[in-house]
């Protein structure tokens, strides 16, 4: 009763109905806000004065409708959880408000009514009432819409009317009545599907949260990249504003220096000049004298003097009396040279902060692993495809390949090549271990070989015979190999301008690595790469001097 009381005193005066979104008005009444709304749209069209459907106060103009919050809360705690409700989901067929929820349905009317509206329902026995239905048309029949659905046919998994069962397509089918036992038949099959799903959706939560982790790790990794980088760029900014002041000072020492220099050698000169001049005055006033007495009278020690001055040869006539000094001017190289040493230091600084443990690794190629028809260069730095022979040796691959000499069993370590344009040519990494004859040797053709291939102008990635076409194209013919041991990977980069990343192996290695590099012609039977491209500028013709690769470092 006291539900009851409440459910009244929570009931909109317009719809009769529990608030739904419940407003209150400047006179104290509250309405749903759309029955208010509704209300005064209807008297607006008749041109009434709105007024308060249960006080009739009148409002010259539409005030603003202000949420009850507390009554929002109050119904919102009262109405019926999902749990609580008969048919979850399935509301009063007749109420407006889809807030009222379902406690029967009519099979009869095919419709779902709340508690008020089944009471005011027809009581006539032909109009059955029972719980609610998600879907008025689910008990009666597809085929037969005025049959209700009364058996089930486990060898189609359907329901169907007694019309179906004497003369439909189910006749002759073993059918059971719709009742608990058939649905518990039922339930039991679900529930074997549960087990059955269970494990599976276990396995995806495990993914879900592995998958959300390793999202964790990232960012947490991004994180700690973005400090890094930051950090060293704000202390690579000191170090250059350092040694900008530094180079700064050095050239104003240098300056200050030779202006030192320049100024004593300007002193000593005005001086000489000053004497000249007193001495170019001397000698025109002599020459301007009328009187002979006076001129002749002059003495010999000036007369030398002054013949010296006329007639001695002046490009050949020595300032003894003031040593001139050679003066230097700027030591350019020493400033060069502390700027190149100290940016060397900042990049040294930068690759062991940034790149801690990798290094540009010296390679050159084992000519006792060199396959015939491949050419190795004194210094051998360069592999060239050329038609040689060499003396069989259980090392040798009848392949045109070659491995360094050098292995990496740890470490992170990097080597960069150069290519022809022409041919085709492999560089990676392998185990010395591969297999020896003709095509399981070929790196990339097994599973202990990863490589990069340049023909035709494209890329493609190589390992265990499974080809990868990339779909960079090639803007230089340098790449550079990167091995991060430890961490099992194996990456190519393409060095121009940017730098670009083409492509990253990942693996568990087992043995030491070794450079690999294998060179060969276009065309042939042997040739395993089955493109139907043919560019113009592929040369197949092309020399064989011009099918190389070149170590670069």
């Amino acid at each position: 009763m006291a539900a009851a009381g409440l459910s009244t005193d929570l009931s909109c005066s317009v719809c009769r109905e529990i608030y739904t979104d419940p407003v209150t008005l400047p006179c104290g009444h509250s309405f749903c806000r759309d029955c208010i709304e509704r209300t005064w749209d209807w008297q607006k069209s008749i041109e009434e004065n709105l007024t308060c459907p249960e006080c009739r106060h009148r409002y010259r103009n539409r005030p603003e409708l202000r949420r009850n919050v507390t009554l929002s809360s109050i119904v919102t705690s009262f109405l019926p959880s999902a749990a609580e409700q008969d048919g979850p989901g399935i509301y009063c067929t007749y109420c407006w408000s889809p807030r009222v929820t379902a406690c029967s349905t009519c099979l009869l009317c095919k419709v779902s009514l709340c508690y008020k509206h089944a009471g005011e329902h027809s009581k006539s026995a032909e109009h059955q009432l029972t719980t609610p239905t998600p879907s008025r048309r689910d008990r009666h029949c597809s085929k037969h819409p005025d049959l209700l659905l009364e058996y089930y046919c486990p060898q189609d998994g359907v329901c169907v009317c007694a019309s179906c069962n004497r003369v439909g397509e189910h006749r002759g089918h073993s059918l059971e009545p719709l009742n608990s036992e058939t649905a518990e038949k039922k339930k039991e099959t679900l529930r074997k599907v549960v087990e059955k799903l269970s494990p599976e959706r276990e396995e995806t939560e495990g993914q879900i949260q592995r998958l959300q982790e390793r999202r964790r790790e990232v960012a947490e990794k991004a994180a700690g990249e973005t400090e890094t980088v930051t950090a060293l760029f704000r202390d690579i900014r000191e170090q250059l504003e350092a040694l900008e002041k530094r180079l700064l000072r050095d050239i104003s020492r240098e300056e200050e220096k030779v202006s030192h220099q320049l100024h004593d050698l300007i002193q000593q000169l005005e001086i000489k000049k000053d004497e000249l001049s007193r001495k170019i005055r001397h000698i025109e006033e002599l020459c301007n004298m009328a009187d002979p007495l006076t001129v002749l009278q002059e003495p010999e020690s000036h007369g030398a003097e002054l013949y010296g001055a006329e007639g001695g040869d002046r490009k050949r006539r020595k300032m003894e009396d003031i040593a001139v000094p050679a003066v230097g001017d700027l030591d350019v190289n020493l400033i060069s040279e502390t700027l190149l040493t100290g940016l060397a230091g900042v990049a040294s600084e930068i690759k062991g902060r940034f790149f801690p443990g990798q290094e540009a690794t010296d390679l050159i190629l084992d000519i006792n692993t060199a396959g015939n028809y491949l050419a190795v260069s004194e210094d051998r730095k360069t592999a060239s495809f050329s038609p040689n022979s060499y003396l069989e040796t259980h090392l040798r691959y009848k392949f045109p390949q070659a491995l360094s000499s050098r292995s990496f069993p740890s470490g992170r370590h990097y080597w960069e090549v150069e290519g022809s344009e022409s041919g085709k040519w492999s560089v990676g990494m392998a185990y010395p271990s591969i297999d020896n004859e003709w095509w399981k040797s070929q790196i990339g053709d097994n599973d202990k070989s990863w490589c990069i291939a340049m023909r035709k102008k494209r890329y493609s990635v190589r390992h265990d015979m499974k080809d990868t076409k990339l779909p960079h194209v090639p803007s230089c013919g340098r790449i550079r190999i990167s091995l991060d041991y430890e961490a099992g990977r194996v990456s190519f980069y393409e060095l121009s301008e940017p730098i670009r990343h083409l492509h990253t192996f990942t693996a568990t290695f087992t043995e030491p690595l070794h450079a690999a590099i294998a060179v060969r012609e276009y065309g042939g039977d042997d040739d395993d790469d089955n493109d139907d491209d043919n560019d113009d500028d592929d040369n197949d013709d092309a020399d064989e001097d011009d099918f190389w690769v070149r170590i670069i470092s």
